[in-house]
């Protein structure tokens, strides 16, 4: 992932676009768990699962350590976004279903504008309101990285798109 990884919102007045969580999810910025005065925070990182079993393995995993109190837990997001939907649906169940904070990462690489917002409203529509605005890698066997026509070239500028559209942090 890109160096010096940019937080994805200024958790501040939510926009006209954004339709908040859903009906019943907890508001939780992760980024009010950091401060002084505040408990360590403690999280955990996990990838897409490439098979259903490994999937399965995953939600069994999350619900073994929901009981050490982690402040979140984030998924990361397939090269060239080939696990986005399934990075949605993890965050939102762990959320919905076992009640741990989710965040999701989400990078620029192979996204125009337009796919980035469709995501970014999957993921406010399913409740997730904290992201990690990334670049991304360069696809294997590339060594430079190489914006998508009409995309972000870095994650600063994904962060500041998603800062400007939606109540997310």
């Amino acid at each position: 992932t890109e160096v010096g990884a940019v937080r994805a919102a200024s958790c501040g007045a939510r926009s006209a676009r954004s339709p908040g969580p859903a009906p019943d999810t907890a508001r939780m910025r992760i980024a009010d768990a950091f401060g002084p005065g505040r408990p360590p925070v403690v999280s955990f990182e996990f990838f897409p699962p490439r098979t259903p079993e490994a999937e399965a393995r995953l939600y069994e995993t999350v619900a073994q350590l929901a009981p050490l109190r982690p402040t979140f837990v984030s998924v990361t997001y397939g090269a060239g976004g080939t696990t986005r939907r399934l990075t949605r649906d993890i965050v939102a169940r762990i959320k919905r279903d076992i009640g741990i904070e989710a965040m999701a990462h989400l990078t620029c690489l192979g996204h125009t504008v337009d796919e980035l917002a469709e995501i970014v409203d999957g993921l406010t529509a399913a409740g997730i309101e904290n992201v990690l605005a990334l670049r991304g890698d360069p696809p294997r066997g590339q060594t430079a990285f190489t914006p998508t026509p009409g995309g972000f070239a870095h994650g600063a500028e994904l962060a500041a798109f998603i800062r400007e559209r939606w109540d997310v942090c």
